[in-house]
């Protein structure tokens, strides 16, 4: 244990942000950096090292919390990081992007602010790569083997580490024209600079692990000519359908899929454009969709000068805190959250829907006409009186995924089976009906959280590395991966 006392004497204390007026005028993460490293030894000396770390359970990758808290409350870095890499290929996209389920699970937060787990993880990282204890990790041999990785996003990525590791020879094809999928285009600078993923794809390059970016499989390489070049295909090319919303003036100008917009952005700070082709500035900005995707929109047109910022979701505002009726910890609840970007400022309204757009004559979009709804029998339904209307110059839809991509080729010419969800089909091993092509991550999973992906790409490794060899796969993956009651 830590500190015996540590959760009775040291009140919880997270990472400084920096000042709003400041952050909005650049796009470098919101917190202060270095400010951590201070505080973190006595946050980790929080941890109680309970007899039944539930955190983790509540982590997808089961990381062994209790273990390097304990190292980075004794300052024992090296150590804290050699068991956060135990269980995790990427600390540094978890402990800056992940929503922290651990923390949910947290055993002092039964009664008390819950262990800073999310801000000791990305510090111990933080850490390894300053000191360098983050170093390339190639096979001591080769199996003679060559996998292919569709999609270089955490799942792909975790994937493809782990199998070149065990000696495979894998090459991750990428469609865009950098590596990272949603960490390197639908996370804003913001949240995660993407100097994290670089340093990444260099230490998996020194490992051996080939890379092809700007090669869609469906498209520029047929799949069945991909699955007869290598001997086993991990398809992890996320879940990228985005849901729409049809109703009358869709079709208007500046509507646009959040997965249209954020990736512009993002492409501003890789130095391709001057200025994004859609931007916010100066105009009525709102985002459909209450998530983080949402509250990712939100920021970045705060960033872009918007004359205003409203957020809409369908459903209603949550609670601020754990109900223990109908969420009981351990569970991940669903609460009330404030990310850096409503810190910054917009509205947000609960409880409404959207009837339609209306345009000018020009055909751009200049107001969305809503109305409130409440639940009543099981069903959101309108209630009379309450439409309006309010401006909207620039609308993001965020409303999530409904599944793989289905128009590229890829899963015709694989000839892999969708569940009912149109995510691919697999079963325990993460193995779809075509022999040798297996699933992970939001592809088969639907649509998740990072750290459900890594969980996914080490689980898919796993077993892709035990067929491959004939024999049990020493690769590390969590225990249950695949059961889809623990999503959060």
């Amino acid at each position: 244990m830590a500190d015996p006392k540590g959760f009775l004497t040291t009140d919880r204390e997270v990472a400084q942000s920096r000042p709003v007026e400041e952050r909005v005028k650049d796009w470098n993460e919101v917190y202060v950096p270095g400010s951590l490293l201070p505080i973190i030894s006595k946050q980790a000396g929080r941890c109680m090292d309970c007899g039944i770390p539930f955190c983790h359970n509540g982590c997808p990758l089961g990381n062994l919390i209790p273990e390097w808290n304990d190292y980075a409350y004794r300052g024992d870095w090296t150590a804290a990081s050699e068991r956060l890499h135990a269980t995790n290929n990427f600390p540094e996209f978890t402990g800056r992007l992940c929503p922290a389920p651990c923390e949910s699970a947290c055993v002092l937060g039964i009664n008390q602010p819950p262990v800073t787990i999310k801000n000791v993880e990305v510090s111990i990282i933080d850490k390894a790569w300053e000191t360098g204890d983050v170093t390339p990790q190639p096979p001591e041999r080769l199996s003679g083997k060559t996998v292919a990785v569709i999609g270089s996003g955490p799942s792909g990525l975790a994937a493809a580490q782990q199998l070149t590791r065990a000696g495979h020879t894998v090459a991750v094809y990428e469609r865009a024209d950098r590596l990272g999928g949603l960490l390197r285009y639908g996370i804003p600078e913001f949240k995660m600079e993407k100097r994290h993923i670089n340093r990444r794809i260099e230490q998996m390059r020194a490992e051996g692990t080939k890379f092809r970016t700007g090669v869609e499989i469906g498209r520029d390489i047929d799949a069945k000519k991909l699955r007869k070049r290598y001997d086993a295909v991990v398809i992890a090319a996320g879940a990228t359908t985005a849901r729409d919303l049809p109703v009358p003036g869709r079709e208007l100008n500046g509507i646009h899929q959040a997965m249209e917009y954020l990736p512009l952005s993002n492409k501003v700070q890789e130095g391709d454009f001057v200025s994004p082709p859609i931007t916010a500035e100066g105009k009525h900005v709102i985002v459909i969709g209450g998530g983080d995707t949402g509250a990712d929109c939100v920021g970045t047109a705060h960033r872009q000068g918007a004359a205003s910022v409203t957020q809409l979701e369908i459903m209603p505002k949550p609670g601020e805190e754990r109900d223990p009726a109908r969420q009981p910890w351990p569970t991940f609840p669903m609460l009330y959250k404030v990310t850096s970007a409503h810190e910054e400022g917009g509205e947000r309204v609960y409880s409404v829907n959207t009837t339609h757009f209306e345009g000018d004559e020009d055909g751009n979009v200049q107001w969305l006409h809503l109305v409130e709804v409440e639940m009543v029998n099981g069903k959101l339904e309108p209630k009379p009186g309450t439409e309006r209307k309010i401006p909207a110059q620039l609308v993001t839809l965020a409303m999530g995924f409904t599944g793989i991509d289905r128009e590229n080729g890829l899963v015709e010419q694989f000839g892999v089976e969708l569940d009912a969800r149109g995510n691919v089909a697999r079963d325990d091993s993460y193995a779809t009906n075509v022999p040798g092509v297996y699933v992970a991550g939001d592809a088969g999973r639907g649509q998740s959280l990072i750290v459900w992906a890594i969980a996914e790409g080490r689980s898919a490794a796993k077993a892709v590395d035990r067929d491959l060899t004939g024999e049990p796969s020493t690769l590390h993956a969590p225990i249950r991966p695949t059961d889809r009651s623990l999503t959060v």
